[in-house]
């Protein structure tokens, strides 16, 4: 099935001390992790506002600036070509290929306009889901009424939530870790300091 990747990167980074975009994580920079998570797209792109010329993929800048996470999501859907777009955060590291082709399975029969991941913790995972574009109307409308919470887009979009019960056995407790400070990169014992 086609579909566009869309990485976010448009925060501040101020809890982290650096772009974590770029910060070097076994390896590679953490949002290098996401987007080869999307290697399958048959488009992908950034939504930042500043350049990231070292992945070699286009860099949109929010067109309607100012609410956070919806402001990349609304860019995102206006920007792809394609009717599913991928919508990562650039700090989950531990995203996979397999977990897009498993979201990618339930928008067969999907009867809303977003599938969405529960969390471990029982939260949903707007940062890690599948937007149909046809919700760029409305990401619009939200944003122009100052609604800017996440939950609300993707219960307007009547998304498919799939269950963290079916998420953990396949991916694993850590798939939704996001860097927010350096530490959350060292989340147990067995982890090898970044860098």
């Amino acid at each position: 099935m086609r579909f566009t990747g869309a990485v976010l990167a448009g925060g501040r980074s101020r809890r982290f001390g650096q772009d974590k975009a770029r910060y070097r994580w076994r390896g590679k920079p953490l949002m290098g992790w996401v987007l080869e998570s999307l290697a399958a797209a048959d488009e992908r792109f950034i939504v930042a506002g500043r350049a990231y010329p070292e992945f070699g993929l286009s860099v949109y800048p929010d067109l309607l600036p100012g609410a956070d996470s919806l402001s990349g999501i609304h860019s995102a859907l206006h920007h792809a070509r394609n009717d599913w777009v991928a919508v990562a955060a650039c700090d989950l590291p531990y995203l996979v290929p397999e977990y897009w082709v498993y979201l990618l399975e339930r928008t067969r029969h999907a009867r809303g306009g977003a599938v969405v991941a529960e969390g471990p913790n029982g939260w949903i995972e707007p940062l890690a889901a599948l937007y149909h574009r046809d919700l760029e109307n409305e990401a619009a409308r939200m944003i122009e009424g100052g609604d800017y919470f996440l939950r609300h887009l993707v219960d307007a979009a009547a998304a498919e939530i799939v269950p963290w019960s079916e998420l953990r056995p396949r991916f694993g407790e850590r798939l939704f870790l996001n860097a927010n400070r350096l530490e959350d990169l060292l989340p147990a014992a067995d982890e090898q300091p970044p860098g």
